[in-house]
């Protein structure tokens, strides 16, 4: 058994649009491929005894032990493989419950689906419940002790935190969308222009001056203690005589701690001897040269948030402890306290697990005790020094009972740190009492305070500290999204996203969309290549500048990764033909038509699926969907539209020579076809549906019809702005068009164009592409000779995989089909090729280049342009 291939799907997917978080598992079974669960001794029982937890999943059966039912009925070891994976991640504190096992086409070999909740982890488990269920059918001794472990770090290196777990979960509660940058740590909250930043709870809106006010105590004690709030008294020491100095004007009970330090690192407290001063300055040394000798303060230690100015929470917290049962060791203490069940490992749970590191062992050796030693009945150890949840303190809920003078000062404190989030750290007898009174003080200010202690309490009431959050980043009424226009299909995309882009420019957006020439912002590419993927999309929704996005969706990416977003505005397919079949498990044009409807699936209830109604698997891609559908056709009696339109349905038509909407009984004529650019007078069908297909699209967008009148005639075809789409160049001896076309549709479309142009001699240099069926390059060879009196074969950089003898001989078999006579020049090189056409081709023809690298194209044509005019100036003169 082993995995042929592994993706990570982050967003929709061609697998679920529901769920957009999952691993797809490509699984070669080998020789288990006709194992059946039921047929292997006690699988059962190992199972159940390896993993108890299964019990849970329901599987198909939809009860609880419905999975267990299944193998000893009989199922595919793929199956097991899909349920490990998830009950690893599941016992690692990573629930993830959705699961699905499919046939692949290959033979022995299944598709295995579960969701993950973070990507490396889900790798991982994956690897691990292959390696576990083949041990298991091969009656191998299995382990999960260690998978657990590992699992359980990558959770800690991987996982937000609860802080920003605890934010993001309420943004996504109120429809507000995130994206991770896992190079930064930073989380984008919304899109576009009207983005927020956060990591942990410090925003974009966290002042720097505040951040480097709590940064430094001694800086905020000095603040502080001059707005009148009681403080420690104390000094910063750097050695051991200024230490010296510290401890005699101050006294004993004293507390050290690093002057920038945070979450209690290199705190020593209550230290009493002159021994202990010295350690302590050494334990805060680790972190600081700087260290902050103290006056301990007597009390309970209690956090105070504040929150965009307003008092929210208070909690108590307490260190680690244990209490003594007059029978129990100190270990024994500790391991009881462990396995309560709200412990985990680091942040998996809402307490963690205690852990007896060097802090502790040196507290039991100034108490004279070792882990051995057994507590007298009723007495409390304390094994930390500081009540930092992280170290496995407890907190309890005091917000309700916090005294107004202590509530005032907190936000005071806030205000004049200046933290939009503070927490504020407070020592005394009891927190119901004003400060003043109980001779307590504020012993520090936080910025990005953790908010696990007000989220999940060990005691008293949970609070909903991400709510003020959310609603200081956004406020009622501030909108979080900008409109997504996503556009799939197998030809027009790039011509099409690119007409909406100018539409929406011309009305005064900020637009930022996606090519597979590159990413556009504003329209300056920033970057190049084929950019139709998920990371492409983020990179238009992250940018702060952008208020309207227009994104291509290809094939791969869909099946690669999934989408970025979860929800577009409007979502457009083209059209669906036979291109890129036998890719990633794609065989058939049903196939890739489910690919494409992740697109119009993704578009949320108030958006528009904007589809071709003369394509019957795209317009049948409306079954279902919650969103409206707006239809388009090139023939106005479809009986598609006129069905649509009856029902008060949104169309565009292409009528009597007119681009024309179709709205309820009312017909609204946009623009004649012969005065749109892009249609070349009418003669490129194609770009006439692309034209129709935005027309909706700017509709929708609510731009008026004389301003898409107006973007449609203003939207030139040219090496500019269409790189590669229809680029003609008119040159003083003949025409040369520019293409993109790489498939047999399209291929289809430039011919349908090319049949309608006036030339006597018509030149065509095609190539064909490795990773496609033969049949498909054989096509390619085909419709070239029923259109070219001449053809150039030339080959792609990249052969993926194929060879160029192969790919040539399949070109010249499609050729010799319709013109056995014609005998093609094969110049591999493209530039070269190009060259050889513009240098022998004779005067009035049409030479197509079905061209791979558009740039370099261009440059060359232009060349011979600038050199066939001066020679045609030269013979003028002479």
């Amino acid at each position: 058994m082993k995995i042929v291939e592994l993706k990570i799907m982050r967003g929709p997917n061609y697998w679920s649009i529901k769920h957009p978080k999952i691993i797809v598992l490509k699984l070669d079974l080998e020789d288990l491929q006709d194992v059946l669960t039921n047929e292997v001794p006690q699988l059962p029982q190992k199972l159940q005894k390896l993993f108890p937890g299964m019990v849970k999943h329901r599987s198909s059966v939809g009860t609880e032990g419905g999975f267990f039912r299944l193998v000893r009925e009989g199922t595919s070891l793929s199956k097991v493989v899909q349920h490990i994976a998830l009950e690893l991640q599941t016992m690692a504190g990573m629930e993830s419950g959705y699961g699905r096992r499919y046939a692949a086409n290959d033979p022995g070999m299944d598709w295995v689906v579960f969701s993950y909740q973070q990507e490396r982890a889900g790798e991982y488990a994956a690897e691990a419940a292959v390696r576990i269920a083949e041990a298991l059918a091969k009656g191998e001794r299995v382990s999960v002790i260690q998978d657990i472990a590992k699992l359980h770090q990558i959770r800690e290196d991987e996982y937000f935190g609860p802080s920003t777990e605890a934010i993001i979960q309420e943004a996504v509660s109120r429809n507000i969308p995130y994206i991770q940058n896992k190079k930064s740590g930073y989380i984008h909250l919304g899109y576009g222009v009207n983005q927020q930043r956060m990591q942990a709870a410090m925003t974009n809106k966290t002042s720097f001056f505040g951040v480097e006010c709590a940064g430094d105590k001694n800086t905020t004690k000095l603040i502080l203690d001059e707005a009148g709030i009681p403080v420690p008294q104390g000094s910063i020491v750097y050695n051991a005589a200024e230490l010296e100095k510290a401890v005699e004007e101050l006294g004993y009970p004293l507390v050290t701690k690093p002057l920038d330090g945070n979450q209690g690192k290199g705190a020593s407290i209550y230290i009493q001897h002159w021994k202990d001063a010295l350690k302590g300055l050494a334990e805060a040394q680790r972190f600081s040269e700087a260290v902050m000798v103290e006056q301990f303060i007597e009390g309970a230690d209690y956090r105070l948030l504040v929150i965009d100015g307003k008092f929210i929470a208070g909690a108590k917290r307490t260190p680690a402890m244990v209490t003594g049962d007059g029978q129990s060791t100190i270990r024994q203490l500790v391991n009881a306290v462990n396995k309560d069940p709200r412990r985990g490992v680091g942040h998996e749970k809402a307490l963690t697990h205690i852990k007896i590191d060097k802090i502790t062992r040196g507290i039991l050796r100034e108490k004279g005790l070792t882990l051995q030693s057994v507590l007298p009945e009723g007495e409390t150890l304390y094994l930390k020094n500081t009540a930092n949840l992280s170290t496995g303190g407890t907190a309890t809920d005091v917000t309700d009972i916090v005294h107004p003078y202590n509530v005032l000062m907190a936000e005071r404190i806030a205000g004049i740190v200046g933290l939009d989030i503070c927490g504020i750290d407070v020592m005394t007898s009891d927190i119901a009492i004003p400060l003043p009174e109980t001779r307590g003080a504020v012993i520090e200010v936080n910025a990005a305070p953790g908010l696990r202690m007000h989220i999940s309490p060990t005691e008293g009431l949970p609070r909903n500290v991400a709510d003020p959050i959310i609603n200081m980043m956004f406020p009622y009424g501030c909108p979080s999204r900008i409109p997504i226009i996503a556009v799939t299909g197998t030809n027009g995309k790039t011509t099409t996203t690119r007409l909406i882009a100018h539409m929406l420019k011309f009305k005064g957006h900020k637009v930022g969309y996606t090519t597979t020439d590159g990413i556009y912002i504003q329209d300056r590419k920033i970057i190049k290549g084929d950019t139709t993927g998920s990371f492409s999309s983020e990179f238009v929704l992250k940018d702060p500048t952008v208020n309207y996005a227009v994104l291509e969706c290809a094939r791969g990416g869909l099946l690669r990764s999934g989408l970025a977003f979860t929800q577009c505005d409007i979502g457009i397919v083209t059209n669906v033909s036979d291109d890129h079949l036998g890719l990633k498990d794609i065989n058939t044009v049903e196939e890739m038509a489910e690919v494409k409807a992740v697109i119009p699936k993704t578009v949320c209830a108030s958006g528009y699926a904007i589809l071709n109604a003369d394509d019957d698997l795209v317009y049948n891609m409306a079954n279902g969907l919650r969103c409206k559908v707006a239809l388009f056709s090139m023939d106005e009696n479809n009986a598609r539209i006129r069905d649509h339109i009856a029902k008060g349905g949104l169309a565009a038509v292409f009528e009597d020579g007119y681009i024309s909407i179709f709205k309820n009984t009312y017909k609204i004529r946009v623009d004649r076809v012969a005065d749109v650019p892009l249609t070349f007078g009418g003669r490129a069908i194609f770009n006439i549906q692309n034209v129709l297909a935005a027309t909706l699209a700017g509709y929708i967008s609510h731009l008026e019809i004389g301003e898409i009148k107006t973007a449609l005639r203003t939207f030139i075809p040219s090496a500019e702005m269409t790189p590669g789409r229809m680029n003609l160049f008119q040159l003083p001896k003949y025409d040369v068009l520019i293409d993109y076309a790489h498939n047999t549709a399209g291929m289809l479309a430039i011919s349908d164009f090319i049949n309608k142009v006036q030339a006597h001699h018509k030149i065509g240099i095609v190539a064909g592409i490795g990773d496609r069926r033969d049949e498909d390059t054989r096509e390619v060879g085909r419709i070239a000779a029923e259109v070219f009196d001449e053809i150039i074969i030339r080959q792609d950089t990249d052969l993926r995989g194929s060879s160029g003898k192969k790919i040539n001989s399949l070109l010249k078999e499609g050729i010799f089909l319709v013109k056995p006579e014609l005998e093609p020049k094969e110049i591999n090189q493209e530039m070269r090729a190009l060259a050889y056409a513009l240098e022998y081709a004779p005067e009035g023809a049409f030479i197509t280049l079905f061209a791979e690298n558009i740039p370099e194209a261009v440059k060359l044509v232009e060349s011979f342009r600038i050199i066939q005019h001066r020679k045609q100036a030269t013979d003028q003169l002479s």
